[in-house]
Order: C-alpha cells, then structure tokens, then sequence
C-alpha cells in the first residue's frame, strides 16, 4: 500500500477523534427491512415477502460490507448466485450454475442498469465496466425470468443507482479513498444535487491493482453523470458515462505449477508461448449513453420507455491470436402499464416491446508477442434481438395474488468475411419458441407466504459462442430450452426476528452449450445434449440483539445455503458418454455465513464465511478443484460532525490464507484448470460524505 496514503489515513484518525462520535442518525446505516422493501422486479409493486418470484435484494449496506473494489463478495451472499474472477476485472457471474457456457465474461444471465438493458443484442455483458460505487441496490430474479424479460434461462439483475428527488435543494458530495494489498489502490468521488424537479449526480472513479499474479495488472478510469427531470406527467432520466478498462490476463496453470508457485501466469509449452510472452490482455474503451421517461397519462395507466446507445472499442491480445473488435449497440423499448383506479390492488396488465442491435466489425491477427501481425479473420457479425411480451397480475382474494406472463422472442445473426470476395451475407435465426411464465403467491399468514413458478426458458448462443475466437462461424448452434418448476416459502417469524427465503427448483435443459478448445487452443461452442438441473436454495436471517433503550447495538446472523447436485443426462462427445457426470463448473453446494453488528456510537464490524465443495472442472468427471473456506471481515468506525460523516474502515479477505481458484477454466487444455486467488490481503480507507 502507498505510503502516502496510510499517513493521510493515520492524520485523519486524530483529527476525527474530536469530533462528536454520535452517528446514528446517518445515511450510510439506514435500512429498510427485507420485509419492507417493495420489489420492482415483474413490476411487482408488493413487498418482498409478497412477491411471486424467486427474488433476492443486496442494499446499499450489505454491499458496502466489503471492499469497495468490488461487489463480488456481495453478490456470493446470495443463495444461487455465484461471481467469479480469475484475475481482477475479469469476471464471470452466474444463476443456479450458468456457467457451464461461460469460460470467460458473462452470458446466459440478463443485466439491466437504471431500467434499461446493459446486456447487449449478443448476450453479452460488460460489467467490469460499472465502478460499484456507482449501485446502490440491487434485485436479483433467479431462473428463467421470460415474460417482461424476454429470453434467458439464468436470471435478471437488476443494477439501481438512487438519486431521489428532495423537498428541499440539497447538494451532497462524497470522497472514497482506499488501499491494499498487491498495489490495490482506489478513489471514487461523487457530486449530487437534487430538488423537488431535478437530479444531479456525477462520479468520477479509478481504480489500480498490481495483481496476486504475474500479468494480472488493472487499471480502470471513469466519469459518469446521471440525472432525473420532473415536467407535467413525465419523468425523465438520462445517464451517461465513459471507462477506460484495462487488465492483464494471466491465465490458467496446472495443479502441479500451482503448488509450486501459485503466482505463476500461464507458461509458455513446445508449440505455444507464455502469456508474459504474448502480452496477453485486455482493453475495453466503452461510451454509453441511455434515456427513459415514465409517462403517467393519467392515475390508471403509465408509459414506460426508453432508448440506449453504446460504442465499444475492445482489444485482446490473447496466446493464439491477437482480435480487436468495434461494437455499436443500440436498445429500445415500451411498456404499457394498466391498474384500473377502482381496483389497483386487483389486477394489473403491462404489455411492451424490447429490441437490442449489435454490430460488430471482428478482426484476428497472429500475435507476435503483443504486436497484431498477419491478419487471419476480417469479419462483420449484426445481431438483433427482440420481443413482445404481455403479463396479467390478479388478485382474486386478499391471500391468492396471480400472475402469467409470456414472451414472443427472436434472435438473427448475420455473418460476413470480408476476406473472401463475393461472399454472400449468411444468416441464422434461431429457434425461438413461446416463453410463458405463471406463478402464484398464498398468503399462509400474516407474515408467511407459499409461493410456486412454472416457467419456460430459452437462451440463443451468444456472439463469443457462434462466431467464437478460432474466427470460424457456427450457424448450426441451436439455443438452449427448457421448463422450471419452482415452490418457495418466505416471510418472517418469530416478530420477525427471523427472516426466512426457501426453495426447491427443477430445470431440465435441452440443447445444453458447452465450451471444446482444440490442440491449439481455439475455443469453439457445441450444444451437448440435456442437463438434470434440481436445487434448493435457503436464506435465513436471524436478528440476535436489536438496539433499544437499553442495547445501543444490534446483531444479525444471515446464512445463506445452495445445493445443485447438477448432472448430465443426455450427453455424449465422439464415443465417449457422460450420462449422470456432474455439470462442469458447477459445486454441489455453497455455505455462506455473515455476523453484522452495528453499534449507534458508529462503530460497526462484520465477518463472513463461504464454505464451496469441489467443483468438476471436465465433462468426464476426472478432474475436481478442491472445495475452500474463505473468510472476510471488515471492521469500520462513523463520526458525525454537523451534518456531514466521515467513515474509517479497514477490513481483510482470505483471512485463512486458502489455496483456491476462484474462476476455474473447465476442460481445459494441457490440464492448465487453475486460476489462483489471492492469498490472505487487506485494505484501509476513509470515506467522506458531505453536506
């Protein structure tokens, strides 16, 4: 960590410890209870516990649990979600085990940022790319969401940044600054200004990291402003931001390489240099800009729209070639919603339209140790993506609310080289059958509710998966399908002391897509067959202390519990069958564990455990990554002085120092599988907010 740094931090420390150490009455400790909270998701419009969906939240506190770096560890709270890094800013992220399609970036799950689309035409999301200072909550729909979604068998995040309106004008500004081990260092600054008709916010951020890993080095830089206008029956947002997206990537090493040196990047073999050698990484330079207004024509009906537009310049230097790639997407979107005045809590009906355009202008060169050479792939790829939806919500009695949604989705691809002359532009549209979507919420009481889903999913093959890196087009890749049956129970007991979220799933996948590298390293995409995919998920939160006049802290336990005993059932390669194997990439079961307490004086600690079992990295079953034990904790402390709070935190991850891989490479060549984590590290920072 910079010297400068921790004497600033150390300065600041004497300085605030005159000041007046109340701070219950900050921002940054608020919370509404889970019970509470009014979920969006589905254009729900009821509380949590009412909601017929399999629908977890992460808020501004639970993300703020951790380092602000990063909303990994965050996001690895939730039961059935699993985000994974093999090196920093390289991730991948998951639903009820997704990932078997995901060797790198993120696919098969939707992201929405701020109501509209981050995801692209392709399927393809860029999520390194948001600062998380830049999410203050997020809702998570796991499984296939159809309907208002459209297309998708992993799940919707939906990704929210608050910036209300105020009776009052009010400006607020707020200063992050934090450092750590392996060269980490981060600044994050933000600037609201907000009334009763307008916001304001703009945020710069940076961040930098040397790295556990050779050629695991990470810069990012971005500016940001967002904004809401009040006029007549409309309310106008806009956001827009710019990031520059740098980092190395080291790639995999074998079990043996890694027991040796877990710090070694990939290394060079007889016919294929290293990855220090090739320089391999990535640079990604993304503009984006979107607009959404909400038109309310009158108390029974609204208008939701909106309108996007991004450009991406992205480079990768990788060990078998050297690709660079300049995308320009556009979304749009409408959705009419209906709630008749006389009986809003009755019925409702919503029925819109989503539609997503790539192009993408795809070159590949030979890579001569960082510098693109011959060229050896010239290619044009446009996508369209698209869907009609309609979804009926009815509430026949105060226990009983309905709801059915379905979807009418469509996926073309387009494909041109531009080294061959005379070549026909080819195209491929995908299979795209209806998705309906139905649940039911029965109040069993007051506090409990039973909950079940019956939901088709449906997933096209994304670009990196039809027109993947060996520069080669698969038009023959059919989509993945299948139907989810879902029974959940949630709600509180106990006076709500605890909090409960539990379910059991079934998804049987057809046409499963599966990564093939061939001996030199090309990846190409195959759909595999069928996969058995039964589950349970289980959240339970248990309130130990509440403050009161008597306690002036609280405590909370919060488990979280996943089991995926996923298998194979229809899935054979060349003469080989791996019937009844475990899916590649996926664990049998998670534990994750969190103790907060929060004391009115501001003082505030927390600690976490995540308990993962071995995980198959190959489709044969031959090969597991031992499971781990990764423990977090974070310690922080609030001063008030006049209307403003200053924050002092330090906290450490991989506090038992475990050996692990957190983002395997499944089937990987030259059994190079492992992505080693960093080994036991810390950090310090002062936040700032003023007023």
């Amino acid at each position: 960590m910079h010297s400068y740094l921790l004497k600033f931090i150390a300065a600041l420390i004497l300085l605030l410890s005159c000041l007046n150490s109340k701070a219950q009455d900050t921002l940054l400790n608020k919370e509404v209870p889970l019970k509470d909270v009014v979920v969006t998701a589905f254009n729900a419009r009821v509380k949590w516990k009412e909601t017929p969906a399999a629908v977890s939240i992460l808020n501004k506190k639970v993300l703020m649990q951790f380092s602000p770096a990063s909303f990994l560890p965050a996001m690895n709270l939730v039961a059935g979600v699993r985000m994974e890094e093999r090196s920093p800013g390289s991730y991948r992220l998951s639903v009820r085990g997704s990932l078997l399609r995901s060797p790198f970036g993120i696919r098969n799950v939707k992201v929405y940022w701020n109501n509209i689309p981050f995801s692209d035409a392709t399927g393809n999301t860029y999520l390194n790319l948001i600062d998380p200072s830049l999410i203050d909550h997020v809702e998570i729909a796991k499984g296939p969401a159809s309907s208002m979604y459209g297309a998708g068998t992993g799940g919707v995040f939906l990704f929210n940044q608050d910036i209300p309106f105020t009776q009052e004008q009010k400006q607020t500004a707020s200063l992050a600054l934090t450092g750590g081990s392996f060269g980490y260092n981060q600044q994050q600054f933000q600037l609201n200004n907000t009334n009763t008709q307008f916001t304001s916010s703009l945020q710069l951020h940076r961040l930098q990291s040397d790295g556990y890993r050779e050629q695991s080095n990470l810069n990012r830089t971005g500016i940001s402003w967002s904004a809401g206008l009040r006029r007549a029956k409309h309310v106008i947002k806009t956001g827009v931001f710019f990031t520059q997206l740098n980092y190395q990537t080291p790639g995999g090493i074998t079990a043996a390489q890694m027991l040796i040196n877990p710090r070694l990047s990939r290394q060079a073999t007889p016919t294929l240099p290293s990855a220090i050698e090739q320089k391999a990484s990535i640079q990604n330079n993304t503009i984006w800009l979107g607009l959404q207004d909400n038109y309310q024509i009158n108390q029974q009906q609204i208008i939701k729209s909106f309108i996007s537009v991004n450009q991406t310049n992205f480079t990768n230097p990788f060990i078998t070639n050297y690709e660079k790639r300049n995308e320009l997407n556009l979304s749009a979107g409408i959705q009419w919603v209906i709630q008749p005045k006389f009986n809003q809590n009755k019925w409702q009906w919503i029925v819109g339209t989503e539609y997503l355009i790539n192009e993408s202008a795809i070159k590949n060169y030979t890579n001569s140790k960082g510098v693109a050479g011959m060229i050896q792939a010239d290619d044009i790829v446009y996508t369209r993506q698209g869907f009609l939806f309609t979804q009926w919500s009815f509430k026949p009695t105060q226990k009983l609310l309905l709801n059915a949604g379905i979807s009418l989705n469509q996926q073309v691809y387009e494909f041109k080289s531009l080294l061959l002359m005379n070549q026909p532009l080819l195209k491929r549209k995908i299979q795209s059958p209806i998705s309906p979507r139905f649940t039911l919420n029965y109040s069993l009481n007051a506090n409990l509710n039973l909950y079940g889903i019956i939901a088709r999913g449906f997933s096209a093959p994304s670009l990196a998966e039809i027109r993947p890196s060996d520069g080669n087009f698969y038009p023959q890749l059919n989509a993945e399908q299948g139907w989810n049956a879902e029974i959940g129970i949630k709600g509180s007991l106990l006076n709500d002391h605890v909090l409960l979220d539990v379910s059991f799933y079934s998804f049987q996948l057809k046409n499963a897509i599966v990564r093939r590298v061939d001996l030199n390293g090309n990846e190409y995409f195959v759909n595999a067959g069928a996969t058995k995919q039964n589950g349970l998920e289980a959240m339970i939160k248990y309130k130990l202390v509440k403050d009161s006049k008597e306690r002036k802290y609280n405590i909370d336990i919060t488990n979280s519990f996943s089991f995926q005993p996923y298998r194979f059932t229809n899935y054979q390669q060349g003469g080989t069958v791996f019937n009844g194997n475990p899916i590649t990439g996926v664990p049998k079961f998670i534990w994750a564990t969190t103790l907060n307490f929060s004391h009115t004086n501001g003082w505030a600690f927390n600690i976490s455990a995540n308990l993962t079992s071995r995980i198959s990295l190959n489709d044969a079953a031959t090969v597991y990554a031992e499971g781990y034990e990764l423990l977090q904790a974070k310690l922080s402390k609030q001063f008030k002085w006049k209307q403003s709070y200053f924050q002092l935190f330090v906290g450490g991850d991989n506090l038992l120092n475990q050996l692990y891989s957190l983002g395997n490479d499944i089937n990987a060549v030259g059994n190079r599988y492992y992505n080693p984590a960093p080994t036991r590290n810390g950090y310090l920072g002062i936040r700032i907010n003023l007023q």
